[in-house]
């Protein structure tokens, strides 16, 4: 492990952290492109392992008054099909290519955008969560076990649901933190998650203990309504991205 790898992913790491710590998502949608980049997909999913685990570990705990929230009832059904889609998903990322599935979600990112803009009062209501968690659980342990990315189907049905900020952070920490446990053996048992991948993960910690915080201090300065632009914009570039392949 050379010092030009470490400091790809301290500003992968970096960068994603100030993201994760001011929306609750962020940092693989940051991190893995870039690590990518240079490191390769299957490397840049491993390393991540970790603060992704650590990270989201430690926003369930912060917000964990929000468990009781009556509207949280579909989180357990999706958290169960998550864990399955994991499994399956780890197969795709040693097997599969990855750019047309890239392309059906960018899609699908984009199309959550023009219905938000279109129907800016539409929402999920607590019926259709529970009817659609099942699905978008699976969908979203797939992808992230294919790809390390499940924000495009995981998180765009969770804002759906039109939380505040504090309830949306609990319930997309809680989705990641249960797709990050799942992976890690999954990833073991791949031959993907060496030693030296949870070396790179482990120090990649400092980089988020450093902006995590900083990012926590930007959306403490934002009103609900600014949030809720934050995540949709981050949605749309994240959507335009996979459907041009940058």
């Amino acid at each position: 492990m050379d010092i030009t790898t470490l400091a790809i992913i301290f500003a992968a790491v970096g960068a994603g952290a100030i993201s994760k710590g001011a929306t609750g998502m962020g940092m693989p949608l940051i991190a893995i492109p870039f690590m990518t980049s240079f490191l390769g997909l299957q490397q840049s999913v491993a390393v991540l392992l970790i603060p992704i685990l650590v990270s989201n570990a430690w926003q369930v705990w912060r917000f964990r008054d929000q468990r009781t929230d009556d509207r949280m009832a579909f989180l357990t059904p999706m958290l169960a099909t998550c864990a399955i889609g994991v499994v399956g998903g780890t197969w795709f990322l040693t097997a599969a290519p990855e750019r047309g599935l890239t392309l059906a979600l960018g899609a699908l990112l984009i199309g959550y955008l023009v219905l938000r803009l279109s129907k800016p009062h539409f929402v999920v209501g607590p019926q259709a969560a529970m009817k659609g968690a099942l699905p978008a659980g699976l969908g979203a342990g797939l992808l992230h076990g294919a790809t390390g990315i499940s924000a495009p189907i995981g998180v765009t049905f969770i804002h759906a649901m039109r939380f505040a900020r504090d309830p949306h952070v609990y319930a997309v920490s809680a989705m990641f933190m249960m797709l990050a446990l799942v992976q890690a053996p999954s990833l073991w048992i791949a031959g993907i998650l060496t030693p030296t991948a949870l070396l790179q993960g482990t120090l990649a910690l400092i980089p988020i203990a450093i902006f995590m915080p900083v990012g926590q201090w930007l959306a403490s300065k934002l009103s609900p309504a600014a949030f809720d632009k934050m995540i949709l914009i981050f949605l749309g570039l994240i959507g335009a991205k996979m459907l041009l392949g940058l």
